[in-house]
């Protein structure tokens, strides 16, 4: 049997199950989301060690931030409101129907299986918050975890294998073939979490059964200085993002635009904020390493289109440290300035520690350049002119929206995560992720048998100008 015959047959089963008992009670997705908050916490430091083994060195502290306790609140959120979240909603019905009796409302009901295609830079995170939403709203599960992140994807195998029958939650490994054939079986909802163009043939296959997509991508997520910003903490908080897991972040800032005025003063405060997360990079615990071989090349080769076509290079690199010579794929933290919108650093999604910084010098060159590439999956504004902030958000569109920091707007439990345009499609996370993975199915009882005359007036034989009982039902 190959591979896609093995899964759809699991696809197979999960449907007819779906079909023998319908959809699963609130206690049982209640019980589903407690046994992934056990699965979680029970086994958080195996988690830990296994994203540090497949990275070469990721920062256990960040790890357990991102990938263990960042994962709880949505967790908790979903136990806490899935059963308000499943509420039928009433809606009025038509005149004069609804004084007669007539009753709308929408129930929100399972989709059935949930194909889920997660990325290797946040394995564990970004396979188990989205996860909440699609249990919540009552599904079952395929999973394919990412093959750059093995031990952490065999891990994730093993648990929720023990965690869960088949029929709720099924895991497939294997690279791009198993990938390929995944997105061809006929799903009722595929998410895929990763890069635009693999993006386009994810949904190009799944388009053959026509299986909608939800698609969490990524893009050239922009910072926007004000002159009002304080810069020392603008600094700190942006380059705490860009080092976050190495920025190897769908939403870590990609690039900054800062007054032509504070530029040298803001990359000077860059520096200072890296010297005092990070006193030494190259066998420092907690500064991740880029996930392999083929990233840090891409990485490089991106500096090295930077500095051929005039870039100027800011390595923060506070201990002075070699990385010519290394166990793991460490680049320091690098700023970039003098950009060109034909450096491929400008084109191209970054997703590691370096961070272009482009000058302006009235803000609305700030909105050309943002306008001039994709709608980006989050956009950032730093300072304290309302106007302006408003001025620009106003001119611009992105998937979410943080002012006065980066990242944070995915953070927050209540609001829901997701892109626009090439940056994504569809949501996740809270009510909003919950009704993405659910079938608003419309409900309508009409009348009462005894109150059937009341349709004679739009039913054959017609004795008068229809049009006249029309316009009463207007009113």
């Amino acid at each position: 049997m190959n591979t896609y015959e093995e899964m759809n047959n699991v696809l197979k089963d999960q449907k007819e199950f779906f079909i023998k008992n319908g959809a699963p009670s609130i206690d049982l997705r209640i019980d589903r989301l407690q046994r992934l908050k056990s699965l979680i916490m029970d086994n958080r430091y195996d988690f830990v060690d296994a994203l540090n083994a497949d990275f070469g060195n990721r920062s256990k502290n960040a790890s357990m931030l991102s990938d263990v306790y960042g994962i709880m609140p949505a967790i908790n959120l979903a136990i806490k409101n899935v059963k308000k979240w499943n509420k039928i909603e009433k809606k009025s019905s038509n005149f004069p129907f609804g004084l007669l009796g007539a009753k709308s409302y929408i129930k929100y009901e399972p989709l059935g299986t949930v194909g889920m295609i997660s990325p290797w830079n946040f394995p564990v995170n970004l396979a188990f918050v989205p996860l909440v939403s699609i249990f919540a709203a009552g599904n079952q599960v395929m999973h394919k975890p990412s093959e750059h992140t093995p031990i952490t994807s065999s891990l994730l195998k093993d648990l929720c294998d023990k965690a869960y029958d088949q029929n709720e939650f099924a895991t497939f490994l294997g690279g791009p073939d198993v990938g390929e054939a995944f997105t061809k079986l006929n799903f009722d909802h595929l998410l895929y979490t990763g890069g635009g163009s693999v993006a386009k043939h994810v949904m190009s296959a799944a388009s053959q059964n026509l299986v909608p997509c939800t698609l969490e991508l990524g893009g050239k997520s922009p910072v926007i200085v004000g002159k009002s910003a304080d810069l020392k903490t603008t600094a700190k908080r942006i380059m705490f993002g860009k080092t976050l897991n190495a920025g190897q972040i769908c939403l870590a800032p990609d690039y900054v635009v800062v007054h032509k005025d504070q530029k040298d003063d803001f990359i000077n405060e860059t520096k200072n904020a890296v010297s005092d997360y990070f006193p030494d990079l190259k066998d420092n615990d907690d500064y991740t390493s880029i996930i392999n071989q083929n990233h840090y090349d891409r990485l490089q080769d991106l500096l090295n289109d930077a500095v051929e076509k005039g870039a100027t290079i800011d390595e923060i690199n506070p201990a002075n440290e070699d990385f010519s010579q290394q166990e793991h794929f460490k680049i320091p933290p690098t700023i970039v300035s003098n950009t060109t919108d034909d450096m491929k650093i400008m084109q191209e999604e970054i997703f590691g520690p370096l961070l272009p910084v482009v000058e302006y010098d009235e803000i609305d060159e700030a909105t050309k350049l943002i306008n001039s590439k994709d709608r980006p999956l989050g956009l950032y504004y730093f300072g304290n002119d309302q106007s302006e902030q408003d001025n620009i958000l106003n001119k611009t569109s992105s998937g979410g929206v943080t002012v006065n920091n980066v990242i944070s707007h995915l953070q927050q439990n209540d609001l829901s995560f997701g892109g626009v345009g090439p940056s994504g499609m569809g949501r996740y996370k809270s009510f909003e992720g919950f009704k993405n993975f659910s079938n608003p199915r419309a409900y309508y009882k009409d009348v009462s048998f005894k109150l059937d005359k009341v349709f004679d007036a739009v039913r054959p034989p017609y004795k008068e100008n229809i049009e006249k009982v029309l316009k009463q039902l207007m009113k």
